[in-house]
């Protein structure tokens, strides 16, 4: 189970000149503001990346603005350009890393292996995902599960976070649920 004491939040390179070109490129934007809303109404700590920003453009602003931090990185995997560090910088608990983001069979699979490398829990939230073609989305998710990465769903991941309803913030993510419907 993911837990939301344990747990950090990482949307990787949702960058204005990529997203055009991402298969179903909105809908992983939505699900990753809906994954952002939730985590932020359970106080989990969210960290977003930027892929050589100069060359891809600064994070999609409604992505952007969930982020207390944005890492500027050059290696397709973050974890190789401190991402370990802002972590630990946010949060020393942190052991489990939920990653949502693009492209998921460059940036977000090397950093979801080097994350596991460094010996975190990884979850992918594969629809809050994307790449250039679909197939190699497809592919990379399934690389990922053969790494022992977790496949999560967004609300699948909403209801891990809280475990029960009598949850303080149950009714608050009940609606932002609903609302997704």
């Amino acid at each position: 189970m993911i837990h939301q004491a344990t747990s950090i939040l990482i949307l990787v390179d949702y960058q204005t000149r990529l997203m055009p070109s991402i298969h179903d490129g909105e809908k992983a934007i939505a699900s990753a503001i809906f994954l952002a809303n939730v985590a932020q109404a359970l106080d989990i700590p969210i960290l977003g990346t930027e892929q050589n920003p100069e060359g891809l453009g600064p994070n999609d602003e409604r992505i952007k603005q969930f982020c207390s931090q944005t890492l500027v990185k050059h290696s397709f995997n973050a974890a190789a350009d401190g991402l370990v560090d802002y972590m630990k910088s946010v949060s020393p608990q942190i052991t489990q890393v939920v990653l949502a983001g693009c492209e998921a069979h460059v940036c977000l699979m090397q950093t979801a292996l080097g994350l596991l490398e460094a010996g975190y829990e990884v979850a992918v939230v594969a629809e809050a995902c994307g790449s250039r073609l679909a197939q190699d989305q497809l592919l990379a998710l399934d690389r990922l599960v053969q790494q022992g990465v977790i496949l999560l769903g967004a609300e699948m991941l909403a209801f891990e976070w809280l475990k029960t309803s009598d949850h303080p913030q149950f009714k608050n993510i009940l609606q932002l649920i609903k609302k997704r419907s």
